[in-house]
């Protein structure tokens, strides 16, 4: 690929891994696109954040291509990933270890399906207080960070997003019998490396269900998950997230990252 055809605007989609940031892989690009072309200015950004936690498609647009990002962002996007059930976590996924266990003997297959409908068409859904989302002006997860145990945090607005698809590909029954694991205490260290040091694990006894989700602009995939626990009577938390489509662009054409100076270079 030629210097001007890189500038004059490319979408390079990108195979994030688990454990990196949106940011973190966007600037391992740009840091491939100074060695191989040596420009030192040029624009690049990315349609829609993925969490650390979360894997699979990001789109890097280059040059030209940053003036479609709101175009690309409002792609519908398709997601697979795990949820847990009986049990909840503060941020709604790994990022922080479970925090309250809930029964689950009651959840079957049937009662899975019976609830499904809640979670299609024009659902209002709150963000995740550990999102990026803004409350009078500041971060969500600066606020959570600031807040004291013993204060309440604002709650992020309300906001309608669309969920077109959510199927359940599989499901791994608990049991309820099992001792459940320690709850594991929160210290200041956790607020202050938030995104850092991922610390949750799964404990083996709580059942787990594989899904896809096809949805518009702005979902919380987290938010799903913690509202469909809600739903059960129970508690649910994220433990796997791939991205595997936005608009039409999908994860069979994306790049590993690490292959990303060998693609610029053929």
């Amino acid at each position: 690929m030629t210097q001007e055809a890189l500038l004059e605007g490319i979408v390079l989609p990108v195979d994030k891994p688990r454990q990196w940031t949106s940011f973190q892989a966007v600037n391992k690009i740009k840091a491939a696109i100074r060695h191989v072309y040596g420009l030192k200015k040029f624009k690049i950004g990315h349609a829609g954040t993925l969490d650390p936690l979360a894997s699979g498609l990001l789109l890097v647009c280059i040059g030209k291509a940053t003036k479609r990002i709101d175009e690309l962002q409002a792609g519908t996007k398709v997601y697979t990933g795990t949820m847990v059930l009986g049990a909840t976590t503060p941020c709604y996924d790994l990022e922080r270890a479970v925090d309250n266990y809930y029964p689950f003997a009651h959840i079957t297959p049937d009662l899975l399906q019976s609830v499904l409908p809640q979670f299609l068409g024009t659902v209002q859904q709150v963000p995740p207080i550990f999102s990026a989302v803004k409350i009078n002006g500041q971060r969500a997860y600066q606020y959570a960070r600031q807040t004291a145990a013993d204060e309440e945090t604002p709650s992020p607005t309300p906001k309608p997003v669309q969920i077109y698809e959510f199927d359940i590909t599989a499901f791994r029954p608990g049991d309820p019998d099992a001792v459940p694991e320690p709850l594991a205490q929160p210290t200041q260290s956790d607020a202050l490396h938030l995104y850092d040091h991922p610390m949750g694990t799964v404990p083996a006894h709580l059942p787990q269900l594989d899904f896809r989700i096809r949805c518009g602009k702005g979902t919380y995939i987290r938010s799903i998950a913690r509202d469909f626990g809600l739903a059960l009577d129970s508690g649910a938390y994220l433990s796997a997230l791939r991205r595997e489509q936005i608009g039409t662009y999908s994860l069979a054409d994306a790049i590993a990252l690490d292959k990303v100076e060998e693609f610029l270079n053929s």
